[in-house]
């Protein structure tokens, strides 16, 4: 797909439509962009590589882009091997071509690469630029969002921020859907525990004239930047996108499931906030994760298994737990037939998270429900919309 940025900033990425899960766990139906630059001045500069599964197209990109010219840096960000697999490749073919990056870096990469690195690297940190002639690079540091090493660069003359995974999204680049629905997905599975980081970047970032955002996957964003930053800005405080309730069931014969159906009835007579539903057997779990993010309230409903809560739900608490769910209320529904014992497995996960208030209503079902059940989950509903 062509994608441009200026006259000196060239797009060298690729799509890649054929994978089946990134990172082996989140699924991308319509696949994931790798995204890499050059920038043409008295000095050529690649930011960046891309993921092995996409050398050979890349190469080309790289190549057609540069008409005979040797590159005089490559800049690295970030090390995970979808945007780093080729620095071996591109070191050894343009031995003359310095390495650019931290001191953390650095320290890394023996752990991907033989490369010797003698006379071979630019070591920079906080603040520090380089001058490439009419563009000038500053470099900005970003620990944590979301390893350790990663760093940000910023180019003076354009207001061009390559911004390494940040405002990044799943899908393919000539993909025509919303931005913000598979960047959030992108962010609360792989960002999302490193909200207090992500603030720090930004903080940094608004100190800086941004023009053009240039992250490593993901489409190039030059219109409206308030709009994804602003995004950002509440992702990463763990505060409420929408305002409703997600309610996330597991079932196993249909029971727990009847019951929710009718929770989700009475709340939908309650009020007109947005109500969300997903079954956790049949859901993608990544998604699932966003949408606790998304809402200022959830409800999770599951059957007592094997002495515990059913494995699914068991799995999304997980999650949330380990991507720091917080500030959020949330009401339980536990189903069970002889010992029920998904409540109090459910109510343990919620209390090792920060600022949860749990509801002090919990429906608690013997198999089916019946008339008692139905009392509790109008007090429940009640209570979750307060």
């Amino acid at each position: 797909m062509k994608v441009t940025i200026s006259d000196s900033i060239k797009y060298i990425g690729v799509d890649d439509k054929t994978i089946d899960l990134f990172e082996s766990q989140y699924i991308v139906p319509n696949g994931i962009s790798y995204n890499s630059y050059v920038i043409l001045d008295d000095k050529t500069v690649v930011m960046d590589t891309v993921d092995k599964r996409k050398t050979d197209e890349w190469l080309k990109n790289l190549e057609e882009t540069l008409d005979g010219r040797v590159p005089d840096y490559l800049v690295i960000s970030h090390l995970e091997p979808d945007h780093a697999s080729n620095i071996q490749l591109l070191a050894d073919k343009y031995p003359s071509m310095k390495l650019v990056s931290n001191m953390k870096t650095f320290t890394m990469m023996p752990q991907f690469f033989t490369l010797d690195l003698t006379d071979r690297t630019l070591t920079v940190k906080e603040g520090d630029t380089l001058d490439l002639g009419n563009h000038k690079l500053t470099f900005v540091m970003a620990p944590m969002v979301h390893w350790p090493e990663v760093m940000v660069t910023y180019e003076m003359t354009e207001k061009v921020l390559f911004s390494a995974d940040g405002f990044g999204k799943f899908g393919a680049l000539d993909t025509d859907e919303d931005w913000a629905c598979e960047a959030r997905r992108y962010y609360f599975n792989i960002c999302g525990k490193y909200g207090a980081q992500v603030q720090n970047l930004l903080k940094k970032a608004s100190a800086l004239d941004i023009k053009t955002i240039c992250p490593l996957h993901g489409p190039i964003l030059k219109e409206n930047l308030s709009y994804y930053i602003g995004l950002y800005d509440i992702w990463s405080k763990y505060e409420v996108e929408t305002d409703g309730v997600f309610i996330a069931y597991a079932s196993i014969h249909g029971n727990t499931k009847n019951a929710v159906l009718k929770l989700y009835d009475i709340l939908k007579e309650k009020t007109d906030k947005k109500i969300a539903i997903s079954d956790l057997s049949r859901s993608d779990m990544a998604e699932n994760i966003e949408d606790a993010f998304r809402y200022s309230k959830m409800i999770i409903a599951a059957p007592t298994y094997d002495g515990g809560v059913f494995p699914v739900m068991n799995d999304f608490l997980h999650h949330l737990k380990i991507k720091s769910y917080k500030n959020r209320k949330v009401g339980v529904i536990e189903n069970g037939s002889w010992a029920p014992m998904a409540g109090k497995v459910m109510k343990e996960y919620l209390a090792g998270m920060n600022n949860i208030e749990v509801c002090n209503t919990t429906v608690s079902i013997r198999s089916v429900m019946n008339d008692d059940n139905l009392t509790q989950m109008q007090q429940l509903a009640d209570e979750i919309l307060k």
